[in-house]
């Protein structure tokens, strides 16, 4: 009797591999994940000329060029094991980089209050929103990406806390695709709140940092206001990010059940690999890339990190991140995506209707003039 070993398409590696060997076989999946996060690249510059911003960034349109070309062809197999590095391997690295880019210092000059504040709207909303997911019939996973993605910074906080939970490539792309378009509309609508709920510009900017997705967007929906809004609004901002790593960690400890389960996703290339049952080290506790990211946040904050690093840091976790999420485009089934799409799309717009009744309630119980 033969026994035939079947090797999955997405392992990242094989033990005891020449350098050599790794990059070669490494190489057609991360040339494929490079010339997608090319295309993206060139269309949001094509973007800016025509239109005078950046609508859809880089990122997004990554995974939305990524999911295209799976739709309409299969990489080879020679590919699954590049892909599977740039969505798991390079995603890790550049949250580690993310850590470089937070300073405690200038968050805590917005008062204890508000602190306080925030960080108890992102722990009650991610709560929520992943009820309201499960209200909805969404998978635990993607339930889960969601809430986080709601609550904490959109993509980034999803592209975080994937690896960490096992999702697939699948609920990625479901969850960053609807937040992303939700995201779109949240920047274009909510300048013209002030007017009709007669907000001061720092309430706005309150507002704008507790339920905007990213820091880009933030700038993008607190500048038509003013100044304070700004500044406001992007402390807020940062407050939220800087909640991502105790989240994640947090999440860590609380989900090795989670990632022994299966949902019955396809076994496609994932964000993070799926553990075996049983009892796992520190190190499946703590993933090191959190790990990472602490630190580089410590060592930002206490003015260890030389200023000179700091750019070119943001700028290769940017670029990694397009990258890994590019990776997950290519791995992604549309049809799957298509299946969930009603419900993610009501479970994020509920989530965020939740989100900002909670941001007004924060606003008038601390007494934000």
């Amino acid at each position: 009797m033969m026994v035939t070993r079947v090797v999955s398409p997405n392992a990242s590696a094989v033990p005891q591999e020449r350098p050599v060997g790794l990059a070669a076989r490494l190489a057609p999946g991360l040339v494929l994940c490079v010339a997608v996060t090319l295309v993206a690249v060139v269309l949001e510059e094509a973007e800016a000329r025509l239109f005078g911003r950046a609508w859809l960034e880089a990122l997004v349109l990554a995974i939305l060029v990524g999911t295209i070309v799976r739709t309409i062809w299969t990489p080879s197999q020679r590919a699954f094991a590049g892909i599977s590095f740039c969505a798991k391997t390079l995603l890790e690295v550049a949250v580690v980089l993310l850590g470089a880019s937070l300073s405690v210092a200038t968050i805590m000059a917005t008062g204890p209050a508000l602190l306080a504040g925030i960080a108890a709207i992102v722990v009650v909303a991610i709560v929520a929103s992943y009820a309201i997911g499960r209200l909805l019939g969404l998978r635990h996973r993607l339930a889960v990406l969601v809430a986080c993605g709601n609550s904490i910074c959109g993509n980034s906080a999803i592209a975080a806390v994937a690896p960490v939970i096992g999702a697939s490539g699948e609920d990625v792309a479901a969850s960053i695709a609807f937040t992303a378009v939700l995201g779109v509309a949240v920047v274009l609508g909510l300048p013209f709140l002030p007017a009709f709920a007669d907000m001061s510009h720092l309430q706005y900017g309150v507002l704008a940092g507790l339920t905007v997705y990213a820091v880009p967007q933030v700038l993008a929906a607190t500048a038509p206001v003013g100044a304070v809004a700004i500044q406001i609004g992007t402390l807020v901002k940062l407050v939220r990010v800087l909640m991502l790593g105790p989240v994640v960690l947090v999440l860590t400890l609380l989900t090795r059940r989670l990632r022994d389960q299966r949902d019955g996703q396809p076994a496609h290339t994932t964000a993070g690999d799926r553990p075996r049952k049983g009892g796992p080290g520190l190190h499946k506790l703590v993933p090191w890339f959190i790990v990472g990211f602490l630190l580089l946040a410590l060592l930002r904050s206490l003015g260890l990190l030389p200023q000179v690093v700091l750019a070119p840091t943001a700028a290769l976790a940017n670029w990694l991140t397009i990258i890994a999420m590019a990776a997950l485009g290519l791995s992604t089934d549309l049809r799957s995506v298509a299946q969930a799409g009603g419900r993610v799309t009501a479970a994020v717009t509920l989530s965020l209707i939740v989100l900002g009744a909670m941001s007004f309630g924060l606003i008038r119980l601390i007494g934000i003039a």
